[in-house]
């Protein structure tokens, strides 16, 4: 883990607030990590003793009857063979996961775990913890962002940020479970299959690759931890969809003539128009044997040129918004149509910005849908002000070739509204789907969402979207 104090930040030459931010996190830090490592090697009954022992201590200061004295002695005698005990527990395995390609946020993801013991020893009373990578988030992340809701909180809980560091713990903690449900009872040179649980609680790609055997001791008091020989294996967490009603995008009867390349891509399904010699890049599919036969050269089918509608699904990446939960649901908005778009004779085009433009197409002889939500469940959030303009040049570029565009903007303000002027001025046919917090504000050309009832919204959508 990066230094969070590295040499070259001195913190008088920060402002107050940043420097009292960065002691926070410091401290917030080092603490946090503590409490992990205490946690993972501490069970419940340990924990339990430890609160006996405290209370006998504090008793034993004022009284001087036997049972407290036995309480004391009993608890101490316990923790001091339960620390050696589980720290002397030796064991090794290795390990294959067997994990599916995706998984959806919040919904159990069920995947096997073939274990093999490569200790000279027996194993018994072992369970495998597929462990949650460190969550602490980084000093600028706590600086910067900010907990829903935090402008509400008394003075007292702004000016520590406890509940804020909570907050992006939790939000950087990728799954919760991860512990085998099965006991390990393993001779030298055994295996056996286990079946491993974890719940996505966030969309993106998970990397498991610290694969943990606990050791508790004989008195289920403490636990030592081994690390599993284990390939990592990774799990892309698909974003959140709802469901939308039937939709017929702005546009679509304006078809659009297939390119040679998309062509040569999907196949042409038009009617037979004639004959003509072989070209290089004409489709093996097309050649016509028996003319070749007869004539000693290829021949190929000339078909009639293909038509079909190409649309263009546009995400705002730009977040102004402390916590991003807006742009989550812009996300989440734009899965939805990529999952629910039906691209079997049309072709969508997946826009967006982060450190560079991205333009990833499915549909028809291309990609299948499920590419784009992958690359949805990747997609995180800019922070630059050049990201709206660069994503219009990158709209205009590909206009000519849109049928209509589905723009997903995250709020509303004289930025985006700059970015819709740019657009007309393409003639570039589209629809906008803004994603805010509050009422619906004044001059937006398009369908207001409140972020609190996306699924409502969405529900409530017409059947024909209005073109702005």
């Amino acid at each position: 883990m990066e230094d969070q104090r590295s040499a070259d930040l001195e913190e008088g030459a920060l402002p107050r607030k940043d420097a009292w931010s960065l002691w926070l996190h410091g401290t917030y830090y080092r603490s946090t990590g503590v409490h992990f490592f205490l946690t993972h090697r501490i069970r419940p009954a340990g924990l339990a003793l430890g609160m006996v022992f405290v209370l006998a201590t504090c008793l034993a200061a004022g009284h001087r009857r036997p049972a407290i004295y036995q309480l004391f002695s009993i608890s101490m005698v316990m923790m001091a063979l339960g620390v050696p005990l589980a720290f002397f527990r030796r064991a090794r395995l290795k390990a294959v996961r067997q994990v599916p390609r995706h998984a959806a946020m919040g919904q159990p993801l069920r995947y096997f775990v073939n274990v093999t013991n490569i200790h000279r020893r027996s194993i018994a009373r072992a369970w495998l913890l597929e462990n949650v990578p460190d969550p602490r988030p980084d000093r600028d992340d706590f600086i910067h962002m900010r907990e829903p809701g935090e402008d509400d909180r008394n003075a007292f809980d702004r000016k520590f940020s406890w509940y804020r560091w909570q907050w992006l713990v939790l939000r950087k903690c990728l799954f919760d479970g991860g512990v085998s449900s099965t006991e390990i009872r393993l001779k030298p040179g055994e295996s056996m299959r286990l079946m491993m649980e974890i719940t996505p609680r966030r969309r993106g790609v998970i990397r498991l690759d610290q694969l943990r055997l606990q050791l508790p001791d004989p008195m289920d008091l403490f636990q030592s931890f081994i690390r599993v020989q284990a390939p990592p294996a990774t799990v892309t967490v698909l974003p959140r969809r709802y469901r939308l009603p039937p939709i017929e995008l702005p546009g679509a009867a304006a078809f659009q003539l297939s390119g040679e390349s998309n062509t040569n891509a999907i196949g042409n399904s038009g009617e037979f128009t004639g004959l003509r010699e072989y070209r290089p890049g004409d489709p093996m599919r097309q050649i016509h044997w028996k003319s070749w036969a007869r004539m000693g050269r290829p021949i190929v089918k000339e078909l009639e040129d293909t038509f079909y509608p190409r649309h263009g699904l546009v995400l705002d990446t730009l977040s102004t918004h402390r916590h991003d939960a807006g742009f989550e649901e812009c996300v989440s908005v734009a899965a939805s149509f990529a999952a629910s778009l039906d691209t079997g004779d049309t072709l969508l085009d997946l826009m967006f910005v982060n450190d560079r433009a991205h333009v990833v197409t499915a549909g028809r002889g291309v990609e299948r849908a499920e590419k784009l939500l992958e690359v949805l469940a990747g997609v995180s959030p800019s922070r630059g002000g050049g990201g709206l303009d660069a994503l219009a040049r990158l709209v205009q570029q590909h206009a000519a070739d849109l049928t209509s565009c589905v723009i997903i903007l995250n709020g509303w303000d004289d930025a985006r509204e700059e970015f819709l002027a740019k657009l007309r001025e393409s003639r570039v046919v589209f629809t906008v789907l803004a994603i805010g917090h509050g009422p619906r504000p004044e001059g937006l050309p398009g369908i207001w969402m409140d972020a609190a009832n996306i699924e409502r919204a969405l529900s409530h959508l017409p059947s024909r979207l209005p073109v702005a």
